[in-house]
């Protein structure tokens, strides 16, 4: 195996078998008509789907929902910079009003915080102004909630860790990207397709290749001319080995897990809510303490408590963001109240 895609359209039909399935697993799920072989993050794919809005368009803005992941919003405005576009934020909890200016608008559910995102009205605000709409999801989540498509979303995109990717010092990962039929000329990356043979026999084969650099280099929609081939064989492989039925069984842990623990944590003096529910794996909390040196508390215990939003935000010191994943067991959130309650009893 290897982590690159070949550039004979026709060679190694295994490598090319598999990747179909990834874009037919990523299109399933997000409820779009194609999705591409990969991109290297979903820092990445949310950036080039800016770059496909802007060619698509013929506009110069991109309008960024608060929710957005803000490293996201950094790679986001690093990519858009080089061409000489706009990036605007958006602080409110409905729709932006886009104007004649605005290429695509910007909105993650479950965003950075964790919480669910009612996008109704979303894409109808952005075409009335000749905008599309790019929605940025966790995948494991549209296992259980309605896909970007069904919002009206014109692209989506996202991160694949969640499906079964390990934890290796920040990568390799792997970024989702899935448009409309009517965008897949302007989509970066490779994109596998399948045919027949002069025999009738059924065979896969890189498609719409005048779209990369190896074909016409200045007029490429993208300079990524690799990808994750081998992570998306990984993610397939663990969703297909799960099922639409397991997929969904996992993400309702998430949730579940999650709810409990969010519960259970506001059940202890001085602790607040941080944003109402839903949530699906993350939510965020005020201790009644700094949240840097509670992390290290819980961390001396053989515990990662969470992420303080300080790293983004320093006037946020004592809020913390924190997940649930599926492998979490009962015992193993008992133990976090548990460690969490004598952490904050300790603490002056």
């Amino acid at each position: 195996l290897t982590a690159y895609t070949p550039y004979q359209p026709e060679v190694s039909q295994g490598t090319l078998a598999a990747t179909f399935e990834f874009q037919t697993v990523i299109a399933r799920l997000t409820g779009l008509a194609v999705a591409n072989a990969g991109m290297y993050d979903g820092a990445s794919a949310c950036a080039e789907a800016c770059l496909m809005a802007l060619r698509a368009t013929r506009r110069r803005r991109v309008v960024v929902d608060g929710g957005l992941h803000p490293d996201w919003r950094a790679v986001v405005a690093t990519y858009l910079a080089g061409c000489g576009a706009e990036v605007a934020d958006h602080a409110g909890e409905g729709p932006p009003a886009a104007d004649g200016e605005t290429a695509a608008v910007v909105v993650q559910s479950p965003d950075f915080l964790g919480r669910l995102r009612d996008l109704t009205g979303w894409a109808e605000a952005a075409h009335g102004a000749g905008a599309l709409l790019i929605a940025a999801s966790d995948p494991l989540s549209l296992a259980l909630v309605r896909p970007p498509g069904a919002w009206g979303a014109d692209i989506a995109v996202g991160e694949c860790q969640p499906l079964g990717l390990p934890l290796a010092a920040g990568g390799p990962y792997l970024g989702y990207l899935a448009a409309r039929e009517a965008l897949v000329r302007q989509m970066p990356g490779r994109i596998v397709g399948r045919t027949v043979d002069r025999r009738g026999n059924p065979g896969f084969v890189l498609t719409l290749q005048a779209r990369e650099q190896h074909i016409r280099r200045a007029r490429a929609t993208s300079n990524i001319c690799s990808n994750q081939a081998l992570m998306a064989t990984r993610a397939v492989i663990h969703t297909a080995l799960l099922g639409p039925r397991g997929l969904a069984r996992a993400a309702a842990a998430c949730a579940e897990g999650a709810a409990h623990l969010r519960a259970c944590l506001l059940d202890l003096p001085g602790v607040e809510a941080v944003g109402g529910p839903p949530h699906f794996r993350e939510f965020c909390l005020r201790l009644p303490v700094a949240a840097e040196p509670f992390v290290a508390a819980m961390a001396e215990r053989g515990l990662l408590a969470g992420v303080p939003l300080s790293r983004w935000w320093p006037e946020r010191p004592k809020e913390l963001l924190v997940a649930v994943t599926e492998r979490r067991t009962t015992a193993d959130l008992e133990a976090y109240v548990a460690a969490a309650r004598a952490v904050l009893e300790a603490t002056p």
